[in-house]
This record gives C-alpha cells, structure tokens and sequence, in this order.
C-alpha cells in the first residue's frame, strides 16, 4: 500500500470519526476511534454518467449510468442506451465530505493541469 493510499485512507478515517464524534457529541462526549478495513473482494461498478442527483433535505441520492451502444447499422445514425449501474444514498454530513473530496480532487487536476479552471465570473 502506498504512503499516499494510506495518508488518504487516514484522512478518511479522521474524517468518519469526526462526523461521527460530531453527530454524537451532543448525545455523549466520549471520543470515538474508527478503524477502516478493506475489503478486496468487493464488487466494484462502472459509470460513464450521472443520470440523477436528488437531495431532499435528508439524504443525497446520486444516480450513476453507463451507456450501452447499439449495434451499427449500415446508412442509420448510431444510437445508444443508457441504464442505470448504481445509486448511491448520503447522508448529509457524508455528501459535505464527498463534496470538500471532490473540490480537493478538482484543484489538484487543475493545479496538475488536467483540466482549466473556469474563469471567474463578474459580479
């Protein structure tokens, strides 16, 4: 496992434990200790989009696609299927934490340049 796996898997579980010490703080003051255990034989999905993205006040409902082509078709346009792989329902707290995830992610593709940072817009 690499240094960086394993700082990230940290920082993962310094998160959880904060959530969860913060969601049970005012219930008890005790301090709380998450372990992360992998599990290597779990199933992994693909997704190639997004198809939903719900929140209702109580959870965080992501719905992700992969598209399917259909088979070619002499003189025809080429067309396609989208199902759905995987929903995945948050918590509010763990949406908060996947969304500071992914503006993490976001500024390290950008200060990477993997991808251009959207000009600022005036206001």
């Amino acid at each position: 496992m690499s240094s960086e796996s394993t700082a990230a898997k940290d920082d993962l579980t310094t998160a959880a434990s904060a959530a969860t010490s913060a969601s049970t703080g005012q219930r008890e003051r005790q301090s709380m200790t998450i372990r992360y255990v992998d599990r290597a034989d779990m199933a992994e999905t693909f997704a190639d989009s997004i198809t939903g993205l719900v929140f209702d006040g109580q959870t965080l409902r992501i719905e992700f696609g992969v598209t399917r082509l259909d088979d070619v078709k002499a003189n025809a346009p080429r067309t396609a299927r989208r199902y759905p792989a995987c929903r995945l329902v948050l918590s509010p707290t763990t949406a908060v934490e996947l969304i500071n995830r992914m503006q993490q992610i976001g500024a390290a593709l950008t200060q990477a340049g993997v991808v251009k940072a959207a000009p600022a817009k005036a206001g």
